[in-house]
């Protein structure tokens, strides 16, 4: 939560500790539905667009093999940093298909919220793109995990 304000910082604060986390380490291991818990009162109280931006940081904060030069290389990744950085049960994947030289559709098999995905996925597109690249995400599944369904296919230009 670096790039947020002290209000928007503490508001999320309040929402882990009324999961159960008081004060978060990042060299511990929480239950995967405290955090879905806590992102869905997120959500509801700050507006969803800040589960974008928490996303976006993922790749900041996250153990994360991050030793590549494409962006390709780099969203092919997030299913290895998604398996590394969870444990226990079935906990879902990322899977990737490159597209074309500057596009992807990445499909989000997992329990999180769509705008915490999409900002994953741009933060980790925009890490390895060009300065002068624009990164555009757009979801273009015939499902998704807001209506209930189990996976969201994004298509991931750049």
């Amino acid at each position: 939560m670096g790039r947020f304000s002290d209000a928007y910082r503490e508001r999320a604060l309040r929402a882990l500790a009324a999961e159960g986390i008081t004060d978060p380490d990042p060299e511990e291991w929480y239950p995967q539905q405290t955090w879905l818990n806590a992102f869905e009162t997120i959500a509801e109280e700050l507006q969803p667009h800040v589960l974008d931006r928490l996303g976006e940081q993922v790749p900041e904060v996250a153990a994360w093999p991050n030793d590549f030069e494409t962006v390709a290389a780099g969203l092919q990744s997030i299913d290895d940093a998604y398996q590394q950085n969870h444990r226990g049960g079935e906990i879902g994947y990322y899977e990737f298909e490159r597209t074309g030289d500057r596009s992807c559709e990445l499909t989000c098999h997992n329990p999180y919220p769509c705008p915490f995905d999409r900002g994953l996925v741009r933060g980790v597109a925009k890490q390895y793109a060009s300065v002068d690249a624009f990164v555009f995400i757009e979801e273009t599944g015939e499902t998704c995990r807001r209506d209930g369904d189990d996976a969201c296919t994004y298509a991931v230009y750049w």
